[in-house]
């Protein structure tokens, strides 16, 4: 039973510094990018990176079978450290624009690497859902502890450098833990064409729902973690010693929601249930934001978004949970579809933020995304079939 467990083990550590460094640097691309360029036009540089692993995303397949998920997870990991390097070596203006689009290319085709290899090590559907939730758990514990080493590297200035040098030591361990032991490889991939696997996904009504449910769950993951940050800072004067004990307090839902909820969804609710309440409460709570003002009081900012967190650790946990009772490690297609919709998230998402801000405000960015969120994720999740 040990030996079976620890491929598990080394793939929540190591999903543990992937959490870690991703978390640290989230937090101030927009604003690192907003020192040589309008806020309006940053977002477009995460969508240049977002352009480049939308591009990439459907030869991942026919690598993984060539060179296997282990190896390209350290050679993705070791790029972006030496692009986080880079970074912290406060490179210039251009440097700077392509260095970002390059670590916002690298992260979703780090984190398909490790779903396969994590598949690989499922033999039973019935205990998806606690596993997949023990893997996010792990993600989730670094997440509570980057905001807070990020205020503590920016208590004094606005260095970001420091903060890309931290990101960049934290994939070290990564790399080391991922080259010291091989891991479980699964049955052969069974590759196709990516376009029959598109339409094989959009034929089919769940799989095509729940993708789409996690789409609209990495809006949320781009419109939040961009914009929230440099609004409650440059326009509601919160330094970011407060912000980071904040981000990390908000966080704390995700280390206490999604276990249970896998575990309830597995024994007794389902999946569709709990997805329907997590759109709902995520999406209210981002269009809530629009309200607020340099007269709200911090506890209320802070009650906002945690339970803006509540309702995402929800839709998370579900649509991850959901998706992978219906594949397995050698649909690396269709894995691969599903992982794609994070950089065309990434892709999407900055351009409507900046298209809102172009003409409009935060507030404006606020209501009309979450109001999204909330009505296009609850219609959504009527689409799913529940296994329960």
């Amino acid at each position: 039973m040990l030996d079976a467990m620890r491929p598990r083990v080394i793939l929540a550590v190591g999903n543990f510094f992937f959490s870690l460094f991703a978390t640290l640097i989230v937090y101030i691309l927009l604003p690192y990018l907003s020192s040589f360029m309008p806020e309006a036009y940053a977002g477009l540089v995460i969508a240049l990176g977002a352009l480049g692993a939308v591009l990439f995303f459907p030869y991942l397949p026919r690598l993984v079978a060539r060179y296997g998920a282990q190896q390209l997870a350290l050679v993705f990991a070791i790029a972006e450290m030496v692009a986080l390097f880079a970074l912290a070596a406060s490179p210039g203006a251009i440097a700077g624009i392509l260095l970002i689009a390059v670590t916002v290319a690298l992260q979703p085709f780090l984190y398909y690497e490790l779903d396969l290899l994590l598949e690989a090590t499922i033999a039973q559907e019935g205990t998806t859902g606690r596993v997949r939730a023990t893997f996010l758990t792990a993600w989730n514990i670094a997440a509570l502890a980057a905001p807070l080493l990020m205020g503590a590297l920016l208590a004094h200035s606005n260095d970001y450098s420091r903060v890309f040098l931290a990101a960049s030591a934290a994939l070290v361990p990564f790399i080391v833990l991922f080259a010291a032991r091989s891991l479980p490889k699964g049955k052969p991939p069974k590759l196709s064409r990516m376009r029959d696997a598109f339409f094989c996904v959009l034929h089919d009504r769940d799989l095509a729902s729940v993708t789409f449910a996690h789409f609209l769950l990495y809006l949320f993951y781009v419109w939040t973690p961009l914009y929230v940050p440099v609004y409650l800072h440059d326009a509601l004067g919160i330094p970011w010693s407060s912000l980071g004990k904040m981000f990390s307090i908000m966080l704390i839902p995700y280390v206490l929601v999604e276990y249970p909820a896998g575990w309830i969804a597995d024994r007794f609710l389902g999946d569709k249930e709990l997805m329907f309440a997590g759109f709902l409460i995520a999406g209210g709570a981002l269009a809530s934001l629009g309200v607020l003002s340099t007269a709200s009081p911090l506890i209320l900012i802070l009650g906002i978004l945690i339970v803006s967190r509540i309702g995402a650790a929800l839709v998370e946990s579900m649509t991850e949970i959901h998706f992978f009772r219906r594949v397995s490690e050698q649909d690396v297609n269709s894995v691969n579809i599903f992982r794609g919709i994070w950089p065309l998230a990434d892709l999407v998402a900055p351009i409507v933020g900046s298209f809102i801000l172009f003409f409009g405000n935060y507030q404006i960015l606020f209501v009309l995304t979450g109001g999204f969120i909330a009505i296009v994720g609850v219609a959504t999740t009527l689409f799913i079939k529940d296994f329960r």
